[in-house]
């Protein structure tokens, strides 16, 4: 048995395997799969920032999450541009009914809603490989920073808001990125994967961030050894955007 620091790592990576599977099969798949994959979980997403910013009214979560997959199934079915604006009606109208941290709520609610058409713009642009390459570089991001924190240690990165990120793994992180990098696509694609990495990790102190200003350390607890939703993939989140911006800026 596993104990110490090691010890949530076989649950850890139990999940890791049933959500790369999932994830896989939805990519592969493409079509409505991929699509109502991406939905379910920016609605998860939206569904557990309700639940820390807005506790006392579960109600609340419930709307703002179906609210988030309305939006993002609308822009899939009508094709324009008028559901980036729809991205944020879900953050406003949680801000709303919120007795604190508004603007944080509709914020954050408007980038996992933007996120979530990132994603499908990904794929949309040129099919599989954005989409895998973006993933693979936020997974390389989390394992490498993962195992050197824990075998390193050292240093801590933030300790005030992330207090069990260290610089070793960090800068471990963007090592991996840029391995993935140059791995799928050379030099470019090395440099861009360590901005993303970057970015990967700079959501995930964000989200950081709003656990302790809300007392929870985990989002939710429907992935074991992970946390939730919002725990796993805010670094997703944030290295989609630096993809868009490369996507629109470098014509990758």
């Amino acid at each position: 048995m596993t104990t110490g620091k090691w010890g949530d790592l076989p649950t850890r990576i139990m999940s890791a395997i049933v959500m790369l599977g999932i994830g896989a099969g939805a990519i592969l798949t493409g079509g409505l799969a991929y699509v109502g994959l991406i939905t379910l979980v920016v609605a998860g997403m939206t569904w557990e920032l309700s639940r820390m910013i807005v506790p006392d009214k579960p109600w609340l979560a419930s709307v703002v999450a179906i609210l988030a997959g309305v939006v993002l199934f609308a822009g899939v079915v009508t094709g324009d541009d008028l559901p980036l604006l729809a991205a944020l009606v879900p953050g406003l109208v949680g801000a709303a009914f919120a007795h604190k941290d508004r603007l944080i709520f509709a914020l954050y609610a408007s980038l996992i809603t933007l996120s979530g058409f990132g994603l499908l713009l990904l794929f949309a642009a040129q099919g599989v490989f954005l989409v895998v390459w973006l993933i693979c570089v936020v997974v390389a991001t989390d394992v490498a920073g993962y195992f050197a924190g824990k075998a390193i240690g050292g240093k801590k990165f933030w300790p005030s808001i992330s207090p069990k990120k260290t610089w070793a793994g960090t800068i471990a992180g963007w090592i991996a990125a840029a391995v993935v990098g140059a791995a799928m696509g050379g030099d470019e694609l090395a440099i861009i994967s360590a901005f993303m990495s970057f970015a990967s990790q700079l959501g995930d102190i964000a989200e950081s961030a709003i656990k302790r200003r809300c007392g929870v350390k985990d989002s939710s607890n429907l992935i074991p050894g992970h946390g939730g939703l919002l725990d796993r993939f805010d670094g997703l989140i944030a290295a989609n955007l630096v993809v868009l911006i490369a996507l629109l800026t470098l014509g990758l």
